[in-house]
């Protein structure tokens, strides 16, 4: 695959008690720790209004359709400073928007209702902290930034997402995954203990330490932010890592250790040799070989597969990118077993490209670039998770759409990243990320640049989506080819009838029957909703 393809195509990727339990002692410490303000540093703090140089950089979103109008940011650097910036905005009625790293897909946060918006740039630090024996990650620190720290500092790492300037805050929360998913879970299957900024019934803000501890009275918060979702029970000030089955002290062994190498192999067929028949088997194999290769200890689980089917507008390839670990011993029969399944029955041209990158390089090479090509363009995403492949007549859709006329964006396709192995190991309550037999996530995405083709790419977006899952009312329903949807490809268009007409609310779309449970915890620690945005977990009735 042409190298600036690949380096566009958006590659989706990123329990219980481990070793050292926490006694009441130390959870009672929690709460007097927190009580106390920290000293302040030197940056943080600072309130940004509308013509300060810096406003319009810290009220635009990532996404270019959207760009905020708050009466102020608060640059924020500590708990104590979070806690300050939330009681001043509550007790002037203001509606609040939190901002980590600024990939937000929908409005959430860059929208014309928010009055007050925090930004947790500044909170950006990771460090091993040895009175929880696990790592401890602020908001603001991207993706690489937690790569970078935790493998050169010990070797170890999170399967997290593949672009490498999204902000954990959000990302974290809502059950982030990526290209190590098969061999190592999510990132909520490795989250010890979440500190977060509440607000109670009387509009006070408490800073609350939340723990997977068993014996934790606050651990049902602890469990809202395995998957549940940012935006929605108050702002995160600190994330805990250690993985659930974790023992000892040696920080080295207490989180997922990569490979030292990635070996990427690039298969690339020219749409000009793709008409509906050799793409609907290409891509059938592909969907087929990851239902049966997903078990959580399925040796096949070490290889990662993702398949990037761009319109012929973005890109003259359809895609798939493999990653295997090189250095171990059935590398090549897992390569070639994948190959034997998904590759050699397409009668078509190919191409295969192949390097083998140290990890770090690896990390960087996927997902999208940090560049004015990709940040500040318009753009629509919707997601879903798959248990099976699709149907004939979905991947006659899927080729139709991808092959009409009429659309011309740098960036619009399907993109399907592999899922299942250790992601699927976990119990479907222990973490507020219920879908726990899916092997595949599902992106339909598109591009663009200019304002006046926003109805002619989301009219080609949304149809598109909707016509795939035309048997289940324009939405991928549960428990079938389909398992609902990821709230990290947030989609407002699951709200609304207009295009969602499978009487499945979006709340079980996302969340499945973890929705009800997520209310509760919404009662306990946000009773006066204020964290809130159009797909926030609500009050209950």
């Amino acid at each position: 695959m042409p190298a600036d393809v690949s380096r566009r195509k958006l590659l989706a990727s990123a329990g219980i008690l481990g070793a050292a339990g926490v006694s009441a002692e130390v959870l009672a410490a929690d709460q007097a720790a927190v009580a106390a303000p920290a000293t302040e540093p030197a940056y943080g703090g600072a309130t940004v209004r509308s013509g300060d140089a810096r406003y319009q950089d810290l009220v635009r979103s990532w996404n270019g359709r959207f760009a905020g109008s708050p009466e102020y940011v608060r640059m924020v650097g500590t708990t104590a400073q979070v806690e300050q910036a939330v009681a001043e905005a509550v007790r002037a009625g203001k509606r609040i928007a939190v901002r980590s790293g600024g990939h937000c897909i929908e409005n959430f946060v860059a929208n014309s209702s928010v009055q007050v918006q925090i930004d947790m740039a500044q909170m950006n630090a990771i460090y091993y902290d040895p009175a929880r024996t696990a790592f401890a990650i602020e908001p603001g620190a991207t993706l690489r930034e937690v790569y970078k720290t935790l493998f050169t500092g010990w070797g170890v790492t999170l399967p997290g997402g593949t672009c490498p300037a999204v902000g954990v805050g959000g990302h974290f929360a809502g059950g982030g995954y990526g290209a190590l998913a098969r061999r190592a879970g999510i990132v909520p299957d490795h989250l010890y203990a979440v500190e977060v900024v509440t607000v109670d019934r009387s509009g006070t803000p408490r800073t609350v330490v939340a723990t997977r501890e068993p014996g934790d009275p606050n651990r049902e918060l602890w469990w809202a932010h395995t998957g549940g979702g940012g935006g929605n029970f108050g702002v995160v000030t600190k994330y805990w890592m250690r993985s659930t089955a974790a023992t000892g002290t040696n920080p080295s062994k207490l989180l997922p250790t990569p490979p030292a190498r990635a070996r990427l192999i690039d298969f690339a067929w020219p749409w000009t040799g793709l008409d509906v028949a050799t793409f609907s088997q290409l891509v059938r194999g592909y969907l087929t070989w990851h239902a049966e290769n997903s078990a959580p200890d399925a040796a096949a689980a070490r290889l990662s597969a993702n398949l990037t089917c761009a319109h012929v507008s973005s890109s003259p390839v359809v895609g798939i990118q493999v990653l295997v670990n090189p250095d171990e011993a059935d590398s090549d029969a897992l390569l070639a077993g994948f190959r034997a399944a998904v590759v050699d029955p397409v009668r078509a041209a190919l191409t295969v490209r192949e390097r083998t990158l140290p990890w770090l390089q690896a990390t960087n090479y996927t997902g999208y670039p940090d560049t004015g090509a990709v940040v500040g363009r318009r753009n629509k995403s919707k997601g879903s998770y798959l248990r099976a492949s699709y149907t004939d007549a979905q991947l006659a859709t899927t080729h139709r759409y991808l092959t009409a006329p009429g659309i011309t964006a740098p960036l619009a396709g399907v993109l399907f990243a592999s899922y299942g192995g250790r992601a699927n190991a976990v119990a479907p309550d222990a973490t507020a990320t219920p879908q726990r037999d899916s092997v595949l996530k599902v992106l339909h995405t598109v591009h663009w640049d200019a304002a006046t083709d926003d109805d002619r790419n989301l009219s080609w977006l949304r149809e598109f989506y909707r016509d795939v899952h035309a048997d289940t009312g324009g939405v991928p329903a549960l428990g079938g080819i389909t398992d609902g949807s990821y709230i990290n490809y947030a989609d407002v268009d699951l709200a609304d009838p207009a295009w969602n007409t499978s009487g499945i609310p979006w709340t079980e779309l996302y969340y499945k029957g973890s929705y009800r449970r997520l209310q509760q915890v919404k009662a306990r620690w946000d009773p006066r909703n204020v964290f809130r945005h159009a797909l926030s977990i609500a009050l209950p009735s």
